[in-house]
């Protein structure tokens, strides 16, 4: 019995579709404030999703970004999803938290990967608070980092796996917002960490056909896995829809942070029908600021020739009098 116990244990923690460990959501974020100088706000947000899960959110007070990190914690080691957007330690005590979380024992904490969904800065930027902490392994993301650590060999197709300690980690390459960017998967709570990929928010698209290309594949990987909830790197529209202006540190009314594997589906649906540029949905926005920064720039050269060429009509016209 005893065999047979272990045999279950080692293959549910190498596998995605054993039973489940469930979790709670029921958290208000930090939602910042009108005036975060008048109204000051604790920097980072912890929420236990369930005893082996942290959720951290960092305020919209701290940086406006707001972002969303994660911590998932096995029994020989703990990955955290993401530094977030803010690099000083006393105005962002990210390090000091995580290590706080960790389980010790005989005086020394549990070893911590510290990884990314993607390299922009604000998921990156608090990464030199965990560099030179002992027991602490800092995945750079530069692209053959990347692949190199999680043994991709044929990029952006394949599948990784990481294993924590009875709980594996599966991570799917997902470039189009970002080259490098990656989807977590977590076999323990059958959670999708999708970072900037898909949230309730702007999906800012770097490369459509990459992005595409992604959402196809993210549809056929949930398929195959029970998935409990997805959770982005961001929130950045309110109950009704609407999105909250770029910068701003107060976020009334925020949406709840979970999409669903519907929200998969419709997002691979949406590329399909994008026009290249802006497209409003339930619950995203699918924008392309590549392309909408050289319309803009398209129109203020037609502007200013119509211009030019009205003001030397009018010359004309004066002189000719």
């Amino acid at each position: 019995m005893k065999t047979l116990s272990m045999a279950v244990f080692l293959f549910c923690g190498a596998q995605a579709w054993c039973q489940p460990v469930p979790g709670s959501l029921a958290m208000r974020w930090n939602a910042g404030a009108p005036d975060c100088d008048a109204m000051p706000q604790l920097p980072l947000q912890v929420h236990r999703y369930e005893p082996q899960t942290y959720i951290l959110r960092q305020s919209p007070c701290a940086n406006y970004e707001a972002n969303f990190l994660y911590l998932l914690i096995g029994s020989e080691k703990a990955l955290l999803i993401d530094t977030g957007a803010v690099a000083e330690p006393d105005l962002m005590p990210l390090a000091g938290t995580v290590l706080d979380l960790l389980p010790a024992e005989g005086g020394s904490r549990l070893p911590l990967l510290v990884a990314h969904t993607h390299g922009h800065r604000d998921h990156t930027a608090g990464d030199p608070q965990f560099a030179p902490l002992e027991s602490v392994q800092v995945i750079s993301t530069e692209s053959e980092a990347v692949r190199q650590f999680f043994g991709f060999t044929d990029w952006p197709d394949g599948l990784a796996r990481l294993d924590l300690g009875g709980r594996t980690v599966e991570i799917l390459p997902a470039p189009g917002h970002h080259p490098d960017h990656l989807v977590f998967y977590d076999g323990r709570t059958t959670l999708l960490l999708t970072g900037d990929l898909l949230l309730p928010g702007r999906l800012l698209i770097d490369d459509i056909e990459e992005f595409r290309a992604s959402a196809v594949r993210l549809v056929e990987f949930v398929k195959t896995r029970p998935i409990a909830h997805v959770l982005g790197a961001h929130i950045e529209l309110d109950a009704a829809g609407q999105a909250f202006s770029t910068g701003s540190e107060h976020h009334p009314n925020e949406r709840r942070l979970e999409l669903a594997t519907a929200d998969v589906i419709a997002l691979s649906a949406a590329l399909e029908d994008f026009n290249g540029f802006y497209a409003s949905h339930d619950k995203f926005i699918l924008s392309n600021p590549k392309r909408n920064l050289l319309a803009l720039g398209i129109v203020v050269v037609v502007v200013l020739a119509l211009a030019v060429r009205g003001l030397r009509r009018l010359l004309r016209r004066r002189q000719s009098f």
